[in-house]
């Protein structure tokens, strides 16, 4: 018996609408990335495993999917290492290349390896799939492509604020008005955390606080208790859980919460010209909100954070970030080099135009125009005429079979061809051709030169 095809869980497969409404959003976002001045760069599917991990936290690293070495790759486990059944030393030895999480970390490695060939600062955008062994749901999938743009080489704020631009702009380009571009600093976080006095526990602080949106205020706070954070320190932070009004309010109320913080008073300093310089130049259709909850749970992040929500109403996960991280580069060897990049989530954006219907009905055209075959000497007519169609750029097929009328009537009619030719010994012998519209049922004799500027 034969066995029932399937995927697996996380993945998809894309039909022709759905690939050309995917590659209408990459040539949008490809477009403003080239306009901002970033040059394309790929990278491989998998990575050698101690690239990635260790660069992502706890979390992170659970969510690496490793690729077995080939062959026959246990003969290298002792009896008694295997009896301890310990993923810390199995692992290395039976796994030494994974799939890339993200890429911001392979981005890093390139920069260090090709240093010497690269003119910084370096922008660079990629548009390329990553894998995650995370729980599939709505927006959340194994495998999806990130659309990332990156400048290395460069610690100016203004390169925080261009990123801001672009995200406006690509946005404003697919029609999806009223998007939230979220930011906060990850020193005001810092300063936080130094302020309740879990400094040393950074890291479990702002993956709890990153959930806040997720989970609620009391589930974070039971999270950063079972961390370690003490009891004294959570309710410290009760009036960042209540920070409300506009950004400048919530800067000079953060302000207040951080008066004895260096590092969180610098991290604020950082927004305000941020906020200044956005509030100067205006943004076409996006909003710029300051979210002191928000942490991205990402340990490279050293500076500015970001992250993108759907238009109100629209019930989905971000649908972008990134940040600023001061010496991503450094775990290769490259001190000094400091970088920031955001991300666009193209799986979720496509599910957001999709529900606000904001596709263009023609990126789905395909074929403009089918020739139906009534035979040999039809056919060979019929192929010079799609010939030259093809050369003016009209997208023409002649069908291959000679099948009955009704079967290539229909055939049209499924894949939504707009116009039929039919070419028969009347046809043959005045060199023309009946063209029908198969919206409106209406057919002529038209000539070749008529046929063309109707196609066109």
């Amino acid at each position: 018996m034969a066995q029932k095809p399937s995927i697996p869980k996380g993945t998809r497969d894309f039909n022709a609408a759905e690939v050309a409404k995917r590659t209408y959003i990459v040539d949008t976002i490809k477009s403003k990335f080239e306009v901002f001045g970033f040059q394309p760069i790929e990278t491989p599917s998998f990575e050698n495993s101690d690239t990635l991990m260790g660069k992502y936290g706890d979390e992170g690293d659970r969510l690496i999917f490793k690729i077995l070495n080939s062959g026959e790759y246990l003969k290298k486990i002792s009896d008694d290492d295997y009896a301890l059944k310990s993923e810390q030393k199995l692992t290395p030895r039976i796994s030494e290349k994974a799939l890339r999480y993200d890429l911001t970390v392979p981005f890093a490695r390139y920069v260090v390896q090709h240093q010497n060939e690269i003119e910084f600062p370096f922008k660079r955008y990629q548009i390329q799939p990553v894998w995650r062994a995370d729980r599939p749901q709505k927006g959340r999938f194994r495998e999806f492509y990130q659309c990332d743009a990156d400048v290395v080489g460069s610690k100016s704020l203004f390169q925080e604020i261009e990123f801001i631009q672009l995200y406006d702009a690509v946005f404003d380009a697919l029609n999806l008005k009223g998007v939230t571009i979220k930011i906060n600093n990850r020193k005001v976080l810092s300063g936080i955390a130094e302020v309740i006095g879990a400094k040393d526990k950074l890291i479990d602080f702002t993956v709890a606080l990153d959930k806040l949106d997720k989970i609620g205020e009391e589930k974070v706070k039971a999270e950063m208790l079972g961390k370690g954070i003490s009891e004294e320190g959570i309710a410290k932070l009760q009036p960042l859980f209540e920070l409300s009004g506009d950004f400048g309010g919530q800067i000079k109320s953060l302000k207040a919460i951080l008066s004895n913080s260096e590092e969180g008073l610098k991290g604020i300093e950082e927004l305000e010209f941020i906020n200044k310089a956005i509030t100067e130049f205006k943004l076409k259709s996006a909003n710029l909100e300051l979210d002191v909850t928000l942490a991205r749970g990402l340990n490279y992040y050293t500076g500015a954070i970001f992250e993108v929500s759907a238009p109100e109403g629209v019930k989905m996960g971000s649908i972008g970030g990134g940040g600023r991280y001061d010496d991503l580069t450094g775990i290769f060897g490259l001190k000094d080099m400091s970088g920031v990049g955001i991300s666009f989530g193209l799986d979720r954006i496509y599910l957001v135009l999709e529900e606000l219907g904001l596709f263009p009905d023609t990126i789905t055209a395909s074929t403009k125009v089918l020739f139906i075959n009534f035979g040999e000497t039809e056919a060979i007519a019929c192929l010079k005429a799609v010939t030259k169609l093809r050369e003016s750029g009209i997208k023409a097929e002649l069908y291959p079979d000679k099948a009955k009328m009704k079967k290539q009537m229909n055939y049209a009619n499924r894949r939504n061809i707009p116009f039929v030719v039919l070419v028969g010994d009347e046809e043959l012998k005045t060199e023309s051709f009946t063209l029908k519209d198969m919206v409106s049922g209406n057919q002529n004799v038209v000539s070749y030169n008529e046929l063309l500027n109707k196609l066109k």
